[in-house]
């Protein structure tokens, strides 16, 4: 599968820096914001596409105030999204310098309007985030569109995980990614469960990821050790700044070691590789042989007093030891010769 250029079966792992409210306000921090996320080794930038309107209603009543020890208690949903959003007119300057920059650019709609008003920007993947998977209408309109989705799973249940990805089929749309995720801010990391990663991919078979809320980079790290194929991680070009997400996100340095960190993590996972590359046949030179350890003459028995296995590896294979206990000598052999397979008589 691709997201844009890049082959997620060949290129390693597809890092997205999602700005959300991370501009705090400003298009200049969030074009600079752009620019940070390229130069720490994103392949990705992810906007958020709402308004406060969209997503929640103008109310004081009770349960329209976040409550329960969350970052915004006190806030109304209505105070935090028109607080948080991005501005609609910003999405054309923010698509083309991110394409100008090469970084790749798309973003989370919340709603069918969104969805219709991204495509002018012809958008290399959508997401769909945790609190809008039980949105099976949104999934649909989203995945009909052919765009790869990814789909953060973190207030889903099982079925409901396996309900939208039987609608992404449905409408023709197979390049579907299945993001972990703990749909807290932060996240703690005892609640992350990351061996639910490969069960995913198994129990689903379609790629999967990680959408990551937890404090550091460890879990990243961790996730991609266990198969993940996309890493969403919360970006702030400076935490000074301050803002809705600033709490749980990385800054420039942070996410620059994050990458550096996955990009390591890639080469110690490697390949399966039994091969004997040169590099292997070179240091078997230390590996242990079959050497004369008592001169021997012409005729004599080779004994354990005489042979040894020990380094270095340019005798014979140990594993002929057996083989060659009790044979004749053919002739002399002085301590610290090799023994090779004309050493004695079979």
């Amino acid at each position: 599968m691709k997201i844009g250029e890049f082959n997620l079966q060949t290129d390693g792992t597809y890092i997205i820096a999602e700005l959300s409210a991370n501009h705090n306000g400003s298009l200049q921090i969030a074009l600079d914001t752009i620019k940070a996320a390229k130069e720490c080794g994103a392949n990705a930038i992810k906007l958020q596409t709402y308004t406060a309107d969209t997503l929640t209603l103008n109310s004081v009543n009770e349960d329209f105030i976040v409550s329960g020890g969350t970052l915004w208690d006190g806030k109304t949903l209505y105070e935090l999204y028109k607080w948080a959003y991005t501005p609609w007119e910003w999405h054309k300057e923010l698509f083309d310098y991110a394409r100008s920059i090469d970084i790749d650019i798309f973003s989370t709609p919340f709603d069918k309007i969104a969805v219709d008003f991204l495509e002018q920007f012809n958008p290399s993947a959508y997401k769909i985030a945790s609190f809008e998977i039980t949105d099976y209408e949104l999934v649909r309109y989203t995945a009909s569109k052919g765009k790869p989705i990814i789909i953060s799973t973190g207030i889903a249940a099982i079925d409901e995980i396996q309900d939208v990805v039987n609608i992404c089929k449905s409408v023709g749309n197979e390049n579907i990614i299945l993001l972990k995720c703990v749909s807290e801010y932060p996240a703690p990391l005892d609640e992350a469960n990351l061996k639910t990663i490969p069960n995913m991919k198994e129990t689903f078979d379609v790629e999967v990821g990680f959408s990551d809320h937890t404090l550091g980079v460890t879990a990243p790290i961790v996730a991609v050790a266990l198969g993940a194929k996309v890493i969403e991680k919360h970006f702030i070009i400076d935490k000074s700044i301050g803002g809705a997400d600033c709490e749980f996100s990385l800054d420039k340095s942070e996410f620059k070691q994050m990458v550096e960190s996955v990009r390591n993590c890639e080469k110690l996972i490697g390949m399966v590789d039994y091969s004997l590359t040169d590099k292997k046949k070179k240091q078997r030179r230390f590996a242990r042989s079959l050497y004369i350890s008592k001169d021997i003459k012409k005729g004599e028995i080779f004994s354990l007093e005489n042979i040894k296995s020990v380094r270095p590896f340019y005798g014979l294979h140990p594993k002929y030891l057996n083989d060659v206990l009790g044979k004749v000598a053919l002739k002399d052999y002085k301590f610290g010769d090799r023994v090779e397979k004309n050493t004695f008589q079979m």
